[in-house]
């Protein structure tokens, strides 16, 4: 009896350019990866990915010949949702209000998934669908960010390294406070885009600032994970 993890692979069905297992399998790769990317990043292991699926890695190279391909597979749809996230900004008659709700919405979209999160701060330039849909959001960002700046409402000296900066920053956040405090990357953006206002600009409410024992347990579980951080070293040290 062949096993389900098996690289032998019966017939091709009709009418399907991947044989019904292979696309099964491809399927199953694509799910793991976006859960291992999801809830740990990009630096997960191909092998990792494999064991999540449930195949070899024979399997999963047939299928994704490199992380690039692997990566562009996952995101394409996320990349796509952060093209329409710019798109939407450019289309809301108050630029300033598109732009600050266009910071919003791709933090949220890097607060849902960390692997999302590295994406955004980082370049793959083997996956050219995925880099292209980048380039398109980057421009679409550069006449957002005109525009904003047209109302008087943001500051000159602001540039698209800024947002950049403020991804990675978010990142760090989403990261370190996990489901510790998971909202506290609102806090974050607020006080960022009071930073980028000019006086008597209309500011956004700024998001509660996360409890104290939420704080604390995301700041435990930070120490917890960083292999760097001393351990306490008990009473009389």
């Amino acid at each position: 009896m062949t096993s389900p993890l098996s690289d032998q692979t019966p017939r091709s069905e009709p009418g399907t350019g991947l044989r019904a297992d292979a696309e099964r399998n491809r399927c199953r790769i694509l799910a793991a990866a976006r859960r291992l990317f999801a809830t740990e990043g990009l630096g997960v292991s191909m092998a990792s990915v494999a064991r999540e699926a449930g195949v070899g890695k024979a399997t999963l190279g047939r299928r994704f010949a490199s992380r690039e391909e692997l990566v562009n597979a996952v995101f394409a749809d996320r990349m796509d949702a952060y093209v329409d996230a710019v798109a939407e900004a450019l289309a809301d008659p108050d630029p300033w209000r598109g732009f600050t709700g266009y910071l919003n919405a791709v933090c949220a979209m890097q607060a849902a998934d960390r692997g999302f999160a590295d994406v955004l701060t980082m370049t793959f330039p083997a996956a050219k669908a995925l880099e292209a849909r980048r380039v398109e959001a980057y421009d679409r960002l550069l006449e957002l960010i005109a525009r904003a700046k047209n109302t008087g409402h943001l500051r000159v000296d602001f540039t698209h390294q800024d947002v950049v900066i403020l991804l990675i920053a978010n990142a760090g956040v989403v990261t370190a406070t996990g489901d510790a405090a998971p909202d506290t990357w609102r806090r974050l953006v607020g006080h960022m885009i009071r930073s980028y206002a000019t006086p008597g600009a209309p500011i956004p409410p700024l998001p509660e600032a996360p409890a104290p024992t939420a704080l604390y347990r995301a700041m435990v579980r930070l120490s917890q994970t960083d292999p760097g951080t001393a351990q306490d070293e008990g009473p009389g040290s």
